[in-house]
Formats: C-alpha cells, sequence, structure tokens
C-alpha cells in the first residue's frame, strides 16, 4: 500500500489479517449486504450493482458498468461514482473478516478516465490490521482485469459495534434489517455504511 498520507501506513505493531474461517469460499458471490445500498443493492435503480466475489486470503474482486447515470463531464464516469465503487469494494473485505466495520478515511487516485458503457475490475485486499483499525487497498482497471489501471485507493476502516448504526440511522430502515429473520443478511446490513 503505498498510502499519501501517514493515517494510512499501518503501525509498527500491525498484524497480518486472517480470514474468518467462515469466510465465503474463494470465488464465492457475495451478494448485496443491504438491498437499499447505492453500492451494492439491487434496489437502487440508478446504483451501481456492484458485484463481488470472495478470493484468495482476504481479497476479493468485484465489477460494475459505468451506467449514463453515473457519468460526471458528458460520456464519463463521475469521480464520486467511482471513488464509491472503490469504497463499496473495500468495505465489503470486512464480510471476509466478519467484522461491522466503517470507512474512517478514503484516498482515491485517478489515473484514466472511465468512460460510460465500461465495465470496471476492482481488486482489493486488507494489508494489515491494528486494533480496531483495518488498512486495505484497491485497484480499479478497464479493457479487463488486467488492464490499465483508472483507479485506486488506499483505506482506513475501523471496526464498529452494530449499536453505532442504531444509534445513527433512521429507526424505520434499522428496524426492518433487525427484524429479517435471514441471520446472514442481518449481519450483512450493516457491513460497510459509514
Amino acid at each position: 500500500m503505498s498510502g499519501t498520507s501517514a493515517s494510512l501506513q499501518p503501525p509498527a505493531d500491525a498484524v497480518r489479517p486472517v480470514r474468518h474461517p467462515d469466510a465465503p469460499a474463494p470465488g464465492e458471490l457475495l451478494g448485496a449486504h443491504y438491498g437499499q445500498c447505492f453500492g451494492c443493492g439491487g434496489e437502487q435503480p440508478h446504483g451501481l450493482h456492484l458485484a463481488a466475489r470472495a478470493g484468495d486470503g482476504v481479497s476479493i474482486t468485484a465489477e460494475f458498468t459505468v451506467q449514463s447515470a453515473h457519468q460526471g463531464a458528458p460520456g464519463l464516469a463521475h469521480g464520486g461514482v467511482l471513488a464509491t465503487a472503490l469504497d463499496e469494494t473495500l468495505g465489503s473485505l470486512n464480510w471476509l473478516l466478519r467484522t461491522i466495520a466503517v470507512t474512517g478515511r478514503l484516498e482515491t487516485d485517478f489515473r484514466r478516465p472511465v468512460p460510460v458503457g465500461t465495465t470496471l475490475y476492482l481488486e482489493a485486499e486488507v494489508t494489515a490490521v491494528a486494533g480496531r483499525k483495518i488498512y486495505s487497498t484497491a485497484t480499479g482497471r478497464i479493457g479487463g482485469p488486467d488492464g490499465p489501471v483508472a483507479v485506486r485507493a488506499d483505506a482506513l476502516f475501523i471496526e464498529v459495534k452494530v449499536d453505532h448504526f442504531i444509534d445513527n440511522g433512521r429507526p424505520e430502515e434499522i428496524q426492518a434489517a433487525m427484524s429479517d429473520p435471514d441471520q446472514i443478511r442481518r449481519a450483512r446490513a450493516f457491513e460497510v455504511n459509514p
């Protein structure tokens, strides 16, 4: 991880991440963590509908195709949408740790324009853990999984308790998520929101 700021450099006592024994198997589709999520949810008509798969170790791959609704400049993806794709991908890593965590810091580099109609191929991995802090990195490529890097990011996630969402979210949506009889969906609903 290159980390453009000191806050994204793991401390000397950081440890290597350990994949949770109950994490999805490599190659397994993670699915949406919450139907209303702009990044991965299927209930958002203009969302990214980002699809992530578990990789080896504590890594994932993901992809999404830039739609007209994602434009900034004419015919090009909005930088905020690309940052959202990186954040969603990085946040999904926490499912492999089975940790509830929120984005503490996200630094992005935009290296190439990403035209509408382009599929962005994302790879992310957790690089270190220090207490409640989770350090990770991601790249987004165009033209295929081995294509040129268009965007990249380094991130710091902070482990939180579910109370973070209960205390700060909209009560009716929190209650709906908490009432889901599917325990995995219920747990995942609180996966990557800030």
